[in-house]
């Protein structure tokens, strides 16, 4: 019940705004469970959670409660592959079959990895059906990926590789390191870091993952959508998702084997187990602020990124209408940028969302880490209230 809501944390002064904010997302906006946290040059000045982690169980959320966040897991993978871009271990402007020379079947041998990290590669849906059981079992989709034909002439346009992306730059790290993509990550990046984030959970971890719980969408905010362009845009977007054979639906959904965001497909111990780069991290909001500090700063004598590996990272590669989402879309090097569709704290920022609420980013000008975590989906078509109102939070504090 509201009335009993707790926050539990810890708030430096002059952040007060976001604890505030927090708190209104629970009354106003449906928060379930949640935790938000903030990093200002490597000193965690957020950090917050509070809620319900399994509302069948009545256990609440704790300190080190995670959940599975979606696409918010595509930030962690690209931090993965620009680290190894730092190092000199991979050209970001080479083909990507260099490294994978099967992935060069069906005309795809001059795709870049570059192009292949900003959504351009024309692989958003495998073109081969695939079971649920050879999507979780992460090889199979692999392979057919690398014989397919691009959906579009690649590095013409773009359009969000929902799932498929984790798949193939999985498979480009696994090709480069000899390691996969989440075994990479927890030796690199969430080990050094001490992150409760995982891409394929140890099995002692599930009883404790926040599961997901489905939102419901409210046909009535479309009247608040008073420019014809942007109503109808809205429409488009919304029968596409709901058409199963629209590429939308299709890439999300993986053709129909694992529909997202979707509770009950999602919240499956052997989804949480398997190794899905675009889509199954399992974190908290601690853990991603962290992750996203340490890629504009120190932090405990820990950087991930250096400020000309950062700025590569967050160089725009496509702008516009993307193929995929219909609307518009913004990337760079693996990064989501901030815009009008993603919000985040300012022009420099980049980072990633996940379906149904979480986000995490970094800010180079403020150096600032910032991840939000739920276990209630959001449905709205007008964008993500619960994180534009921390946002705006974070802003005024900053000021």
């Amino acid at each position: 019940m509201l009335e009993d809501l707790q926050l539990h944390g810890q708030v430096q002064p002059g952040f007060e705004s976001v604890q505030d904010a927090f708190r209104r997302n629970f009354e106003q906006h449906g928060d379930v469970g949640a935790s938000v946290a903030v990093y200002v040059n490597g000193a965690r000045v957020v950090d917050l959670w509070g809620g319900t982690a399994d509302p069948a169980a009545h256990r609440p959320w704790a300190e080190d409660t995670a959940t599975l966040v979606y696409s918010a897991t595509k930030g962690a993978t690209a931090v993965c592959v620009n680290l190894l871009a730092q190092r000199g271990e991979l050209d970001l402007d080479a083909p990507v079959a260099r490294y994978w020379p099967e992935f060069a079947a069906e005309g795809k041998g001059a795709i870049t990895v570059r192009q292949l990290l900003s959504h351009q590669a024309g692989l958003a849906v495998p073109a081969e059906p695939l079971s649920r059981e050879q999507l979780l079992a992460g090889t199979p989709v692999v392979e057919v990926l690398a014989r397919q034909r691009p959906l579009w002439e690649p590095g013409t346009a773009h359009g969000y590789h929902a799932l498929t992306f984790g798949w193939l730059v999985g498979e480009l790290v696994r090709r480069v390191t000899g390691r996969s993509l989440g075994t990479f990550f927890a030796e690199e990046v969430a080990g050094p870091l001490g992150l409760d984030f995982w891409v394929g959970l140890p099995a002692d971890r599930a009883a404790a993952v926040a599961p997901l719980i489905d939102g419901v969408p409210d046909p009535s905010e479309l009247d608040l959508v008073t420019d014809p362009d942007a109503k109808a845009l809205v429409l488009e977007i919304a029968g596409a998702m709901n058409d199963p054979a629209s590429l939308f639906a299709r890439a999300l959904s993986t053709n129909g084997a694992l529909p997202t965001p979707d509770a009950t497909t999602w919240n499956d111990p052997a989804v949480y187990a398997a190794e899905i780069p675009a889509a199954n991290g399992i974190t908290n909001a601690r853990s991603l602020a962290r992750m996203y500090a340490a890629c504009v700063g120190e932090v405990d004598g820990i950087r991930l990124l250096s400020d000309d590996a950062a700025a590569r990272a967050r160089m725009e590669q496509v702008s516009g209408p993307d193929k995929v989402t219909i609307g518009q879309s913004r990337f760079g090097v693996g990064f989501q940028l901030d815009s009008q569709m993603v919000p985040m704290l300012g022009a420099t920022s980049f980072g990633h969302m996940g379906a149904g609420g979480a986000l995490g980013f970094a800010d180079p000008d403020a150096r600032v880490g910032f991840g939000y975590v739920q276990n209630q989906l959001g449905a709205s078509m007008l964008g993500e209230r619960r994180t534009a109102g921390l946002i705006e939070a974070l802003r005024d504090s900053l000021r």
